[in-house]
């Protein structure tokens, strides 16, 4: 299971922390991402890493957010700097090796 929080409303050009944690023991992740799904858009990837801490991001959310994790906690967090009215949407935490999904946070910019 997983427990997503930080999301809100926030003016364009601020900043919001997203965290997720994964519940359960014994658990070993490989990688962990962020995705968003916007009204009326498909749900896109905004920022994989990997356990060695390599990461992605797409092009929209370079030089302005930051995907980090802890490994022993199996947490993941996305900073998120410089908002934009388009980074609006519904905020998904995924671990691909288990295919699970967060319950989604949403994240509000106004401008």
């Amino acid at each position: 299971q997983l427990v997503e929080s930080g999301g809100g409303l926030v003016q364009a050009g601020g900043s919001l922390r997203l965290s997720c944690a994964v519940s359960g023991s014994g658990i070993t992740i490989a990688a962990m991402a962020w995705y968003r799904q916007a009204p009326g858009k498909q749900r896109e990837l905004v920022a994989a890493i990997t356990t060695g801490g390599g990461t992605n991001y797409t092009d929209s959310a370079k030089g302005r957010f930051t995907i980090s994790r802890h490994n022993a906690k199996n947490t993941v967090d996305l900073q998120m700097n410089s908002l934009k009215p388009e980074d609006t949407a519904v905020y998904y935490c995924y671990v691909p090796d288990y295919d699970y999904w967060g319950q989604g946070t949403q994240v509000t910019v106004s401008s």
